[in-house]
């Protein structure tokens, strides 16, 4: 056995635990009942422990200083793991246990909130969460921006300033197309009752005919819906809306999206740091792509429905054509994971700025209701009507993902350069899509995206997929068209 063989097999163990603590998660939020919060939170706290003194371990430096793989594989291995074992090292043990016992209790502290809709009941436990991410933050900087250090938990090599100059580029033209788009009538939007249970049966339709191997899979309902897990076990949940089919099906199209990134990688990978997606932005670009290129095309839409109609029967939706103006309705809301394509990142944006200045401390947690609400105003000129559509409807912050809400616009950017390369790559894709055959697409993107896992850096993944720089041009023209076509701008 040679150093790097070592390393190795130390590094399968640590990532065979971690699956085990992100089941744990899954869990949590799925089917544990209420009263074991308490216990889950020591539980959470103490596989955390174990994980941190095995990512910081000293041999691991010994190994790594001894280490000599030769080829391409190997050498990303060492570099992710040399990354990781760098940043556990900066944090303290009784730190990172902490984090993981505060965000396991905030996290059902949060769903009770947003289900009573109380702040104030949240806003004691998310100081907490603030206060203990700011600690780990400074570590993790040594001297330089905490948010950046938060940031590259999710998107490694990418800086907050990267990200706000990306942005700064994208809003100017997704507010003049908002307001072109707004000023022109507005397609119907669903109207009437679907049964929860037809919701969940034709969710898991979707779910296959997405390429989601349930074989190695899941679909659960959750309060917001998420992705876990990799290689054998990646499991997905989804939430249904008696009045509102789209927020299933759409949320479960957009985890899938997650979840087939996870089930595509070259298995060769798996319990490895290559072996899971490389980013969140690649990750989002994923979900994204399959949710909206793909998902809310008008080819697949007229497949979808076509599968509405035999379910559910007439619903007031004429016909394709007009489903089709329907799934892609232009329309006020709170709710980003409900936001149409045109306004969705600019409620990214609006957690990108508030989540910035909570880490710089320009913004404190007591003021972050009114912060949000003043800025929800601003950007979108209607006021928040209740808490559970403004600061409590995302998980996020309970759970301490600081840094992870701006990879959701980095997705969309990514898939858009991915989208501009699929269509010529695959000339009958809207055939495929109107016979729910998206195989060519996911296929493509699983050759192209998935497979590869952790083995390039983030936007080199994206630029040899795409064959471009990643940047949002892409993106904002397929907008432009597509939204220019369906509203006759």
């Amino acid at each position: 056995m040679t150093a790097f063989d070592d390393l190795m097999a130390f590094q399968r163990e640590t990532s065979a635990l971690g699956q085990i603590a992100g089941r744990l998660g899954w869990d949590q939020e799925t089917v544990m009942p209420r009263g074991a919060a308490a216990q889950r939170a020591e539980e959470m706290a103490a596989i955390e422990a174990v994980l941190h003194s095995r990512r910081a371990h000293p041999q691991v430096a010994e190994w790594l200083e001894q280490a000599a793989p030769q080829d391409e594989v190997g050498q990303a291995q060492i570099r992710e793991i040399r990354r990781a074992f760098d940043r556990a090292v900066k944090v303290p043990a009784d730190l990172a246990t902490a984090i993981a016992r505060v965000t396991s209790a905030a996290q059902g502290k949060w769903a009770q909130a947003r289900a009573d809709e109380d702040v104030s009941a949240f806003l004691p436990v998310l100081e907490e969460v603030v206060s203990l991410k700011r600690q780990e933050g400074q570590a993790l900087a040594q001297g330089g921006d905490i948010y950046d250090a938060m940031v590259e938990d999710y998107e490694p090599y990418t800086t907050g300033a990267q990200i706000a100059a990306i942005f700064d580029e994208m809003r100017p033209r997704l507010v003049a197309l908002r307001a072109a788009v707004l000023e022109r009538p507005s397609p119907a939007a669903l109207r009437g009752s679907f049964s929860e249970l037809d919701q969940m049966r034709l969710s898991q339709k979707l779910a296959v005919a997405f390429g989601y191997d349930l074989n190695r899979g899941r679909v659960d309902k959750a309060v917001h819906p998420f992705s876990s897990g990799s290689g054998s076990d990646v499991r997905i949940t989804t939430r249904t809306v008696e009045g509102d089919p789209f927020n299933c099906f759409y949320s479960t199209i957009h985890e899938v999206g997650h979840a087939a990134y996870e089930q595509g990688i070259d298995p060769a990978f798996a319990l490895s740091p290559l072996g899971r997606g490389v980013s969140m932005g690649v990750h989002e670009s994923q979900s994204r792509i399959y949710e909206n290129q793909l998902g809310r095309s008008r080819a697949f839409t007229g497949w979808l429905f076509d599968q509405m109609t035999e379910v559910f029967g007439d619903f007031g939706i004429a016909d394709a054509d007009a489903f089709y103006g329907t799934a892609n309705r232009v329309h006020n809301g709170y709710i980003r994971t409900e936001a149409d394509e045109v306004q969705y990142n600019l409620h990214i944006m609006l957690r990108f700025d508030l989540e910035r200045a909570l880490m710089a401390g320009d913004l404190q947690v007591a003021d972050l209701e009114a912060a949000w609400n003043d800025r929800f105003y601003a950007d979108f000129g209607y006021a928040v009507d209740k808490p559970s559509n403004g600061c409590l409807q995302d998980v996020h912050w309970s759970v301490g993902l600081f840094g992870y809400f701006p990879t959701y616009s980095l997705g969309n950017v990514y898939a858009g350069c991915l989208y501009q390369a699929l269509r010529p790559a695959v000339p009958q894709l809207d055939d495929q899509l109107a016979s729910g055959d998206t195989s060519g697409a996911t296929g493509w993107l699983r050759e192209n995206v998935q497979k590869f896992g952790g083995l390039y850096a983030p936007r080199d993944t994206i630029a040899r997929a795409s064959g471009i720089e990643p940047g949002p041009d892409p993106l904002l023209s397929y907008l432009e068209a597509k939204f220019g076509d369906l509203y006759d701008l």
